[in-house]
């Protein structure tokens, strides 16, 4: 079986416009959570406030769904820092895997309104092809001409992390030699919103410090905030990127993938038990290995508490020593992206030794009893293995483990 590394990294989110943005925000507890006032009403979401009108060629923007054009942004970065032309063959070994839970839904729901409110009698033409769910996958490919296998994984919140997950074993088992992993998501619409406001699962607004109304992990959370972003990593062969002279950010070591089987909302710890041990076996690690854990933290009742009941079961008392993020708290939920972004800061964690703060848990749930790190930003001596976890409706739980790379391990 191959060794996987990361060769390249990129980002577009709430907390900043590339990686080193969004890390440095993570780290500093800006919170990328505000108010929105749209022509419907207001609400709160952690939106991208970089301008994408620059990033794109007027003719070529309107045939792009946001959520293409933020996957374009961050496939882009992590392209350009890993290096690699994909323009000199076909490119046959590359492979894309992105993750997304709605796809084009501003265009979708801009089609709708435009047919049932607005009685039009004819749509864009390009509607069909801007709100499929692999746009943004095809987009990709198109741009960078990568004429490998190319997927697109829609598993609700837990989408870029199956998507990095499976790309991940396409090339430990040989598949792709190269691939373009991570995921999208633009949903701050009016159905969408008012979609989540009827599941009763957003965030209550703190009227004093709107931006600190998603709490996770503590005894007053009360839901999550949407937001919208992409991130995406360049995953390659070891012995091809050592080959080309690459700089190897990381290595991935183990995946894990399980299904709740239980409840189509509701989460069971012991499913994502089962994610966490898998990826771990495959990693060839034990549990106390691990020397940090981003969380899924969504910042619900139910979720946070099975989510801690989950470590708990694999970690047993060594849980208790292992420091906790949940970023969502400061980028808010990107539900299909969601789960490349929380690896991104992971990933980050692992360079720098810098585990971000669980943001705004101003009061400790006695039953999420573990050390989610809530006094600011901590600096470890070092670290050297992390976990990603990622957990979506429809009981799809996604774990990833990452290692520091070391060339003879």
């Amino acid at each position: 079986m191959k060794r996987v590394v990361v060769t390249g990294l990129g980002a577009i989110t709430p907390l900043g416009k590339d990686v080193e943005s969004f890390f440095e925000a993570l780290v500093a507890g800006r919170s990328g959570v505000r108010e929105i006032e749209a022509s419907w009403g207001s609400y709160l979401a952690a939106s991208v406030i970089d301008d994408l009108d620059a990033y794109f060629p007027k003719l070529r923007r309107v045939t792009l769904d946001r959520v293409s054009q933020l996957s374009l942004v961050a496939a882009r970065q992590a392209i350009a820092q890993a290096g690699i032309d994909f323009s000199a063959e076909k490119n046959l070994h590359t492979g894309i895997y992105w993750g997304t839970g709605m796809g084009g839904i501003a265009t979708l729901e801009t089609a709708y309104n435009d047919l049932l409110v607005e009685r039009a009698q004819r749509l864009r033409p390009a509607t069909i092809v801007m709100a499929m769910n692999n746009a943004a996958t095809g987009q990709i490919g198109i741009e960078f001409g990568i004429c490998g296998p190319s997927f697109t994984y829609s598993s609700a919140c837990s989408s870029s992390a199956v998507a990095i997950g499976e790309a991940f074993h396409a090339i430990r088992f040989g598949l792709v030699k190269v691939a373009v992993a991570g995921g999208g998501e633009a949903p701050l619409t009016q159905g969408v919103v008012k979609a989540w406001e009827s599941l009763q699962t957003l965030a209550r607004k703190d009227m004093e410090r709107p931006e600190t109304s998603c709490r996770p992990f503590s005894a007053d959370r009360s839901g999550f905030v949407l937001g919208e972003g992409a991130a995406a990593l360049v995953l390659e062969e070891e012995e091809s990127a050592r080959a080309r002279g690459a700089l190897i950010l990381a290595e991935i070591v183990g995946y894990g993938n399980t299904t709740d089987a239980t409840h189509i909302t509701q989460p069971d710890a012991s499913g994502q038990a089962r994610a966490m041990v898998q990826a771990l076996v495959e990693a060839g690690l034990t549990p106390q290995q691990v020397d940090h854990i981003n969380a899924h933290g969504t910042g619900t009742k139910v979720g946070d508490l099975k989510e801690t009941e989950g470590i708990k079961q694999v970690f047993g008392e060594y849980a208790r020593r292992i420091p906790i993020s949940a970023t969502k708290a400061l980028h808010g939920h990107l539900m299909g992206a969601t789960g490349a972004v929380e690896m991104l800061a992971a990933l980050e964690t692992l360079r720098t030794s810098i585990v971000p703060s669980t943001a705004h848990l101003f009061h400790p749930d006695l039953e999420c009893d573990l050390d989610y790190v809530s006094t600011g930003a901590r600096k470890l001596d070092e670290v050297d293995v992390v976990m990603s976890n990622s957990f979506g409706f429809g009981g799809n739980n996604a774990v990833i483990v990452a290692r520091r790379y070391q060339a003879d391990a």
